[in-house]
């Protein structure tokens, strides 16, 4: 009796991970999401950072417990494009503001993660900063109105991007690509297998992760508190700079927006509470 509920309780939590890493990739493609945030949120960012920044020791240790993760990443990651693409085509503003409610809702967990190890000064300080320079970047960007047209290079970058905001949680990839005009055609080209897109893509975040992914898990085991207060103001500017404004002129429009924002809330309430009865070592 006791094997059968062993037995029913691992291939909850295996489900429950594959759950995890398909909303992980959901949020490494939805706009203003990122997915290094849901990992942290989830408490598997630190083994798969642990993963990533030195594959070979940890290899045997951390693959099999997060094999179900990757598995659920590619679902979330692959799937949700082509439907991510139509609904932001036919309703973007509601769409928007669906994503911004699921970010509201989870700054509270986020908040609490980064105050884990304790805060101090200069966490708070950090948060300012990264907000500030995140606000004078994205204000920046929309001043000057940049417009680029894709290519293989581009799309190099917008690999690089995707891979940011895998290993440097609360960097959504969206918040430079949509300002330069690389977001859609990035994300049409994923639902439809565009290998022209997705090879320079992968190539991007590959040596991306290869580059960056160590030096990011130091950082983050060496300054935790200062790190995450700082993930928060880069959350909370590149949310309030994703709010379609255009999208409150008429006060049906206002409504829809509203209510789509508030059931993002929810959500996000509910996930974080369901999550919370199930661990990942």
């Amino acid at each position: 009796m006791n094997e059968m509920q062993d037995s029913k309780f691992s291939l909850s939590k295996t489900l429950f991970r594959v759950l995890q890493g398909a909303l992980i990739g959901l949020g490494a493609v939805l706009p203003g999401i990122s997915g290094g945030v849901l990992s942290v949120i989830f408490g598997i960012y630190k083994p798969i950072m642990e993963l990533l920044s030195n594959p070979f020791a940890n290899f045997k240790t951390h693959v099999p417990k997060l094999l179900p993760v990757f598995i659920g990443g590619g679902i979330g990651f692959l799937g949700i494009a082509n439907v991510l693409s139509f609904f932001l085509e036919k309703y973007p503003a509601p769409s928007v503001c669906l994503f911004i409610g699921l970010i509201t809702g989870m700054l509270p967990s986020l908040f609490r993660e980064a105050g884990e190890q304790g805060r101090s000064r200069a966490s708070y300080v950090s948060m300012i900063v990264c907000m500030c320079a995140i606000f004078a970047l994205l204000i920046g960007l929309k001043m000057t109105s940049v417009e680029i047209s894709p290519n293989f290079f581009w799309y190099l970058f917008c690999g690089f991007c995707l891979a940011l905001s895998v290993i440097a949680p609360g960097m959504s990839f969206s918040t430079l690509l949509m300002p330069l005009g690389l977001y859609t055609p990035f994300v049409d080209g994923i639902g439809h297998f565009d290998l022209g897109i997705l090879i320079p893509g992968g190539i991007g975040a590959l040596v991306t992760v290869i580059a960056l992914a160590k030096a990011i898990n130091t950082l983050f085991d060496r300054h935790y508190s200062v790190a995450f207060h700082g993930i928060i103001g880069i959350v909370i500017a590149a949310t309030i700079m994703t709010v379609p404004v255009d999208g409150f002129i008429t006060v049906a429009q206002s409504a829809v927006n509203v209510v789509c924002f508030v059931v993002g809330i929810f959500a996000a309430l509910a996930l974080d509470k369901f999550n919370s009865r199930v661990s990942v070592e």
